[in-house]
């Protein structure tokens, strides 16, 4: 395996025609390249929509109210009804596979906005009424303080906790946040916590930073909504499908609220585990996509390392037969035309490998530097596993394409070959 005069040969032998053997490795080069490419970018597609949802439990499932479409037990379709405080304890006594329930009202709605103020600076920010589980479901970087906590929903307090949009805004840089007052509809909260959002998506970080959190219980008080809740933040326990868990639930408020079994539009909900999951599927299919051209491209190259072979094969038929003729077994030279065989596309793989990283590493970060962390394109690039598996499709390709040239030397006799010119 390591004789030096059988690799000196094989160098002569590749190196008598150039530009045949740099068109041939060419073939291969580009097919590894493409592969390790096409990998790579699939890589990228998926660490991109996974930034899309950076910090959201994926498992996640939002439920709201909305008006009946079935009359029922007395009442008439079309009648508008809302989720309540009490509502949350019967679902969690009846459905023993959530993992975490968040109620939630918002000043305006979902998207709505408050002026909120600060001495002579003001400001249009979310102002919302959550529980302490909510940062279970959308975690926070908390900068200073803390989140609201038990005894802030118990005892209804006058707190908050503020986005860095809201801090940057109403705020001097370096000023001190905790322990601060600032006025929401006229009502004024004292900042416990400076929080900054997980999310990689620059837009969902921006929207989750201008806003303003305070107690649930504060919020219904604060805003006259009694005991209503504006919609419901759920997530499931692992290995349960949040879509099943979110059916369970459906089930206990068309109970409560005397909704007809089979109206499914009395609620509207957003099942973000599901809508993860096409992507995640898309993404998979892309990346076997992938997988499949690029390992095609790649034998492509192989068959053209094999023809190459049977050309060489046929030029050193005499030679063959010479060696033959004065005793080298059949074993040997089938052996010489595939390690011939398996330099070539080996040598031509690795720097078409090598080539690939770099290309998708310039990608990187050029899509960092111009494109905002590379949005929904970011860190393509490929696994350790993915390289040593395109190695050994380099080593199977060579061996392919040098074993049907191989049985071509053997299969002249050493007369015929002696003859041959």
């Amino acid at each position: 395996m390591f004789d030096r005069d059988q690799w000196h040969e094989i160098g002569v032998v590749l190196g008598r025609n150039k530009l045949r053997t740099m068109l041939t490795a060419f073939g291969v080069f580009w097919g590894i390249f493409m592969l390790v490419i096409m990998l790579g970018s699939g890589n990228g597609l998926s660490n991109g929509a996974g930034a899309m949802f950076g910090g959201t439990a994926t498992n996640s499932l939002f439920m709201w109210s909305q008006g009946t479409s079935m009359p029922y037990k007395g009442f008439k379709k079309g009648r508008n009804y809302n989720f309540r405080n009490a509502d949350i304890d019967a679902i969690l006594a009846a459905v023993p596979d959530i993992e975490y329930l968040s109620p939630r009202c918002q000043a305006g709605g979902h998207r709505g906005a408050a002026n909120v103020l600060r001495g002579v600076k003001n400001g249009a920010f979310s102002v919302s009424g959550d529980y302490p589980v909510y940062a279970k479901i959308q975690p926070y970087d908390m900068v200073q303080g803390r989140f609201i906590n038990d005894n802030d929903i118990a005892e209804k307090r006058k707190v908050c906790v503020i986005g860095m949009e809201v801090y940057n805004a109403l705020y001097n840089s370096g000023e001190e946040v905790i322990g601060t007052y600032i006025e929401a509809n006229s009502i004024s909260y004292k900042v416990v916590g400076l929080m900054q959002s997980m999310a990689d998506s620059p837009d969902r970080a921006e929207e989750q930073e201008k806003s303003v959190i305070i107690p649930l219980t504060t919020f219904q008080r604060a805003y006259a909504w009694g005991d209503i809740i504006g919609w419901l933040n759920i997530t499931s326990k692992p290995h349960v499908s949040v879509t099943e868990v979110g059916e369970q639930i459906k089930d206990v408020l068309r109970q409560r609220h005397k909704i007809h079994p089979d109206d499914d539009r009395a609620f509207g909900s957003f099942n973000l585990q599901e809508t993860f999951q096409r992507m995640m599927d898309l993404l998979t299919g892309i990346r076997v996509l992938s997988f499949i051209v690029g390992t095609l491209t790649l034998l492509a190259g192989a068959i053209g390392v094999s023809n190459i072979m049977l050309v060489i094969v046929k030029e050193r038929t005499k030679e063959f037969g010479v060696r033959r003729a004065i005793g080298a077994a059949p074993a040997v030279i089938m052996k010489q035309v595939m390690l011939e065989s398996i330099t070539l596309t080996v040598v031509a793989g690795v720097l078409g490998i090598i080539a690939g990283v770099w290309s998708l590493e310039l990608i990187s970060t050029l899509m960092n530097n111009f494109a905002g962390e590379g949005g929904f394109f970011r860190n393509p690039g490929v696994k350790l596993p993915i390289v040593i598996a395109s190695l050994v499709i380099l080593i199977i390709s060579g061996l392919l394409a040098g074993l049907i040239p191989a049985r071509k030397a053997v299969s002249v006799k050493p007369v015929e070959a002696l003859r041959y010119e």
